[in-house]
């Protein structure tokens, strides 16, 4: 089985790459499922309905989120029943939405789990560690396919040392950074962040002057996202159904 993992997807440069790039990918490496990050799709913070379900139809299986989940209000209008959609387990409020999407392929279970980490992060709960456990209770499965939602590198690599034994696929999200870290370690798949699909010519994603001036000055901005043309970075996983462990992995960047 063959799994698309598009890294954080940010504003309307990183949606256009997304639909512009899509049919290459799914003619060159034929994935199975198809996972994207679509935390800062709408104007780089949260997601929408109309966005959500242009994912959808664009054929993905899973939309994970991360910190910016609930930053656009009328995500409580439809996250219960967006089937699709799933935010990180471990970060307030947590009685909405779900942290868990269970694919079926060739009679095998795959759950999709999104994790936060509490490193530099906010409004977080309980750890990766704790979370995880608690969600591999609740949520029998064959294989296990993470996104891990943080900050820094010795948090998501200490998540890999305690779980590459139970999870098949655990790759970072947030950083915007695509890493050259990607590696099979004891049969689990691992890439420290997979990068972002926005806009290349920007300070991850958003208008280039606006954050310099920032930090020049110190003085809070409008946050606007850069509309210039969107790279695409992704990662695709090979994973063995019969073993659930590694077969390969390779990471994939499209500049414009």
């Amino acid at each position: 089985m063959r799994v698309l993992f598009i890294g954080d997807i940010v504003g309307k440069s990183g949606r256009n790459a997304l639909t512009e790039h899509l049919p290459f990918l799914k003619e060159k490496y034929g994935y199975d499922l198809l996972i994207l990050n679509g935390e800062n799709a709408a104007h780089g913070k949260g997601i929408t309905s109309k966005i959500y379900n242009s994912f959808v139809e664009l054929g993905a299986d899973c939309v994970t989120l991360g910190n910016h989940a609930f930053a656009k209000d009328n995500i409580y209008t439809f996250i219960d029943r967006a089937d699709r959609l799933i935010r990180p387990y471990n970060m307030s409020p947590m009685n909405v939405g779900r942290s868990v999407k269970i694919l079926k392929h060739e009679g095998k279970k795959i759950g999709v789990f999104n994790i936060y980490g509490n490193a530099f992060m906010e409004n977080y709960t309980l750890t990766p560690f704790e979370s995880m456990d608690l969600l591999m209770q609740e949520n029998p499965c064959d294989i296990r396919v993470v996104d891990f939602h943080g900050e820094t590198t010795g948090e998501k690599y200490a998540f890999l040392h305690g779980y590459y034994d139970k999870a098949s696929l655990i790759v970072g999200t947030h950083t915007h950074v695509q890493t050259a870290d990607e590696q099979i370690y004891n049969g689990c798949r691992f890439i420290c962040d997979v990068g972002m699909t926005g806009a290349y010519d920007s300070v991850l994603g958003r208008d280039s002057e606006e954050v310099v001036e920032t930090n020049r000055t110190g003085i809070r901005t409008r946050y606007q996202v850069s509309r210039n043309p969107g790279m695409l970075s992704a990662v695709w996983v090979d994973i063995d159904l019969e073993t659930g462990r590694a077969v390969g992995i390779e990471r994939i960047q499209l500049l414009p």
